[in-house]
């Protein structure tokens, strides 16, 4: 019982660790759009969702059931070290794609993390299958689109309802609206994202026979894991801030507040159904939304093909690696160490490559560098063309260049002279020739 106690004691300091890396990786996707626009300063904005996501925290545990007995059946033999393994999967695929920058979804490599570790260790009757396709695959599917499309609306409403104003006018209302819209993602993901971490520890506690089956997260559990994630949230995922907030498409006042809205909409809804979808989905298909929205906007294709892909990746990719841990810590106590070290050797070298090209508060809105069009982005600039800016009439177009190209001498010595009279410039209107002495007369 003592050897029970500790591990399961190891499962929790390893589920709070992955609710960190959970706020640190999710920062993006309240406050990326509110940095990138100049609405909050990037410390003041991470600060702010951080407290936000600890009182999300503390609203609902629907989502928490799900985890603890929705995805795995909780009586089908599960033991501490499976769900250890399925935590060290989480974490790692987790550090990966946030070193790559990519806002990838901490959810589904938590379940792909669990899934995995159940197959190898338990088997196909351990996991509630039609659970994972109703309430992970299915809004995995549609929450992007969702929400993406709802950002779309609202921005092409926000536009034509602010085409009369001047940008000047508008310009604080809509960053109080994206501070207020921000404010509600936070609360969101706190409702979302910090209930699976309870319900991972819930459903550790249920294994070890601590808690009963079925049991609401205690209160402890649920104010441990608000705080491990407002603080990975208050330390800031700097570069998916950036990804998210510059690297998708170049985000303005007004698509912020309605990506912001758009998404925050979404997530309450699942998070009252219960559903454990992927906030960074949401998020990141908002502001592809937001880019289409925007008559003359551009979505960069190739860093949003890239989190398709990452997105695609990660349920298998997570669920690999766990498979492989569970495999080890199936083997006893000896395997359950090499686990752990392990784990801490990835974690430590995914670190110190980060700090190579450190990204910070400091250097968090520098855009990437500019991609060049696509089919994509051509066929949608000739759909939806940027607004024409002051164009330069014919007639002082060439007085302009030649103004910008022409010479200057500045030492008499090196000026060009005409001493020959035939290679002087000729004037054939004499009104712009330049006056000459009259001759002297005898």
């Amino acid at each position: 019982m003592e050897h029970i106690t500790l591990l399961i004691g190891i499962v929790i300091v390893t589920a709070l660790v992955f609710d960190f890396t959970n706020g640190f990786h999710d920062t993006a996707n309240a406050m990326a759009t509110t940095i990138s626009t100049g609405a909050l300063r990037p410390k003041t904005a991470v600060a702010m969702s951080a407290g936000l996501n600890l009182v999300g925290a503390f609203l609902s545990v629907e989502v928490a059931k799900t985890i603890s007995g929705g995805i795995i059946d909780e009586s089908s033999g599960i033991r501490p070290e499976v769900i250890f393994a399925g935590l060290v999967g989480a974490i790692i695929w987790n550090l990966l794609t946030w070193l790559a920058g990519l806002p990838s979804s901490s959810s589904h490599a938590l379940f792909g993390g669990l899934i995995g570790a159940t197959l190898v260790s338990v088997g196909t009757h351990g996991v509630h299958g039609q659970a994972v396709v109703m309430k992970v695959l299915i809004p995995a599917v549609a929450a992007p689109f969702v929400a993406g499309l709802a950002s779309m609306a609202a921005t092409r409403l926000t536009y034509r309802l602010a085409r009369t104003r001047a940008e000047a006018d508008t310009a604080k209302g809509y960053r109080a609206g994206q501070i207020a819209s921000a404010a509600l993602v936070s609360l969101a993901h706190g409702t979302n994202d910090a209930q699976k971490t309870m319900g991972v520890i819930t459903l550790a506690l249920i294994t070890g026979g601590v808690v009963a089956p079925h049991s609401d997260p205690p209160m402890w559990v649920i104010a441990s894991a608000g705080l491990a994630i407002a603080l990975g949230t208050y330390l800031g995922g700097w570069r998916i801030i950036r990804t998210m907030g510059k690297g998708i498409t170049d985000i303005q006042p007004p698509q912020g507040f309605a990506a912001q809205t758009g998404a925050a909409a979404t997530i309450l809804a699942s998070s009252h159904l219960g559903f454990a979808l992927s906030t960074t989905q949401v998020c990141s298909g908002a502001v592809m939304g937001s880019g289409l929205g925007r008559k003359g906007g551009v979505v960069r294709w190739s860093t949003a093909g890239r989190m398709v892909v990452a997105w695609g990746l990660t349920l298998p990719a997570a669920g690999l690696v766990s498979a492989g841990a569970a495999f080890l810590a199936d083997q006893g106590t000896w395997g359950v160490t090499a686990v752990a070290v392990s784990a801490l050797a990835i974690g430590g070298g995914i670190w110190a490559a980060s700090r190579r090209k450190p990204v910070d508060h400091t250097n968090v809105n520098d855009g990437p560098a500019a991609e060049p069009a696509g089919v994509v982005t051509t066929a949608l600039q000739t759909v939806a063309p940027p607004p024409a800016g002051p164009v330069a009439s014919p007639a002082s177009a060439p007085t302009a260049a030649k103004a910008v190209v022409a010479p200057t001498h500045p030492d008499p010595v090196v000026a060009p002279i005409h001493p020959d009279p035939v290679a002087a410039p000729t004037h054939p209107d004499p009104a712009q020739s330049p006056a000459r002495p009259a001759a002297a007369t005898s």
